[in-house]
């Protein structure tokens, strides 16, 4: 039986998100942008001036180059393309899927690498997609069902930082994925790389069954970049690489 897709506009997965001593979190909306950010202090104007930035160079330039926003498969960007606009086109060649695979993960490292500078404790989450810079250990949860909550999460060191967790699922959000997995999470330093490699690796899952097909193809892409893969597909999962998992309460 196919699962229906969770498709709720609220992310009450954010109530859950609990900052550390000293910081704070805030949100930065623009358009389809939802950020949903950990930092030491609230940086949601000069944050929000970023995003007008990006999506303003990447609206213009997927207006001049056609096929861009709509292919699934990857689309060159030159030398003079927008830096948001490279990172998309490069990721999705390593990976060979559509360029806007790797929007959210993208926009999540560019704005997280920016405001490292001023908050080394940084945390940009858009909508499932993470990129992370942080002094102190992290645990993030893995939210396969929305319904029933997380009960499983990834413990980061403080010295694994920085680092990027993005995911791709058939059954929650938006986004199109052509598989039927109910979660896609990889690990890589690459914002971008890792949400072009979820959504790659959640396209081959039809089943449970698929899970092992899905290992092996991570660890074939372990050389562009890819650190950890975790996937649940059929009441059944599937972990490789740097990914330690651990039990959480509640």
């Amino acid at each position: 039986m196919t699962k229906q897709a969770f498709l709720s506009p609220h992310r009450n997965y954010r109530e859950a998100i609990a900052p550390q001593h000293g910081e704070v979190t805030f949100q930065v909306v623009v358009e389809q942008t939802d950020l949903f950010v950990t930092a030491e202090r609230d940086l949601s104007e000069p944050m929000l001036d970023l995003v007008r930035a990006l999506r303003g160079e990447l609206k213009s330039f997927m207006l001049l180059t056609p096929g861009f926003r709509e292919s699934l498969r990857p689309v060159p960007a030159p030398d003079t393309a927008p830096r948001i606009a490279q990172e998309m086109a490069r990721a999705a060649d390593l990976a060979n899927v559509g360029p806007m695979a790797a929007v959210a993960g993208t926009f999540a490292q560019l704005v997280a690498d920016h405001f490292a500078r001023v908050s080394p404790n940084i945390i940009v989450e858009n909508g499932g997609d993470i990129t992370m810079h942080s002094t102190r250990e992290r645990l993030v949860a893995l939210l396969g069902d929305p319904k029933s909550g997380a009960r499983l999460g990834l413990r980061l060191k403080k010295n694994e930082f920085p680092v990027s967790l993005c995911a791709s699922s058939a059954t929650i959000g938006p986004s199109l994925s052509l598989g039927q997995g109910e979660l896609v999470v990889v690990r890589s330093k690459s914002g971008a790389f890792a949400d072009a490699a979820a959504t790659a690796l959640a396209n081959l899952i039809d089943s449970g069954d698929d899970l092992d097909l899905v290992l092996a193809s991570a660890r074939k892409m372990a050389p562009l970049g890819l650190e950890g893969v975790f996937a649940q597909a059929g009441g059944k999962l599937g972990v490789w690489g740097k990914m330690e998992l651990v039990a959480l309460e509640g």
